[in-house]
């Protein structure tokens, strides 16, 4: 088996320099500044590729795996704890080829503030087949609150962390920008107070910001932002995506599958019944199902409680 991966050998300290068959070491700085590890790091082994020890990099990523672009919360800005992570795993590296080299056609980034910003997010949705692990939430502009969060560690608790914690502290400094008469603060202000009410509108969870899973029953649907890992990407990016907080479109569709489901409870399942593509708590309709495999469904979370009721 090769213990190699599309960055390279796993089995190097991060990828000790930049070994042959390792075009990406930014993003897998990125990577593992937010927490990721791979599998051999984490005590998973292989046909002659053990598991691994740490490597020394792991206090260096976020535990919580929220990394801001600008300072919040005493944290340093993304591009600085990039360099100290760069500088731990590598010693002596040239960033500007790193930055030139990143992403499948390269960067015209000069800065590594630049490509974070401007950049990482669309190259990690290419490298990554449009199924990304790192999210970049940002208010729409380039001057205000942008942060890198690990999907697998985004937690309901976590999201208010960034919601209330990371982005208020940004809020409480623009609104003491505003109050001193700094040029361009009003506008930051107003960004970020959106963002936050839009992320407010995910933690609660009501439709169109729901996660709708098509296999899970009725009872068993997320209420709020409490998502389940092993539901996808493609699942549970779908509120933010909605919510027009990612700094680029992802490529990703919620209309039907292909292929029919077999025959399913209605009062479980009642998306496979006859769905319109239109109605929201929509609990089935005629005698027999059609198996419709519809992914784009909107449930509220009193139809979904009333469900988990009746179990």
């Amino acid at each position: 088996m090769d213990c190699r991966n599309r960055f390279g050998d796993p089995t190097q300290r991060l990828f000790e320099g930049h070994p042959k068959g390792s075009a990406q070491p930014l993003h897998v700085a990125v990577a593992r500044l937010l927490g990721y590890q791979w599998p051999r790091q984490t005590g998973s082994s292989f046909p002659d590729c053990p598991a691994l020890a740490p490597d020394g990099l792991e206090k260096l990523a976020d535990a919580d795996g929220i990394v801001c672009l600008s300072a919040t919360k005493g944290d340093a800005p993304a591009a600085e704890r990039l360099r100290g992570l760069l500088v731990q795993a590598l010693g002596k590296f040239d960033l500007n080829a790193m930055i030139a080299s990143a992403g499948p056609k390269g960067s015209k980034s000069e800065t590594l503030e630049e490509w974070l910003r401007d950049e990482f997010f669309e190259q990690h949705c290419t490298l990554f087949h449009h199924r990304p692990f790192i999210w970049h939430i940002w208010d729409g502009s380039k001057s205000g609150f942008s942060a890198l969060v690990n999907n697998h560690k985004l937690t309901h608790a976590t999201l208010e962390k960034l919601t209330y914690a990371h982005l208020g502290d940004w809020i409480r400094r623009q609104q003491a920008a505003v109050e001193s008469g700094e040029a361009g603060s009003d506008a930051r202000l107003q960004a970020a107070k959106q963002l936050q009410a839009r992320l407010k509108l995910i933690l609660e969870g009501e439709p169109p910001y729901d996660i709708f899973v098509r296999w899970k029953p009725l009872s068993k649907q997320a209420i709020g932002w409490n998502p389940d890992l092993n539901d996808g990407v493609r699942m549970n990016i779908r509120p933010f995506a909605t919510a027009d907080i990612l700094r680029n479109r992802v490529k990703i569709k919620w209309e039907k599958d292909r292929g029919k489901e077999p025959a399913r409870e209605k009062k479980d399942l009642s998306w496979f019944w006859g769905w319109d593509e239109k109605k929201q708590d929509f609990a089935g309709i005629g005698n027999e199902p059609d198996g419709n495999r519809w992914n784009d469904c909107h449930y509220t979370n009193e139809f979904k409680q009333r469900a988990n009721k009746a179990r």
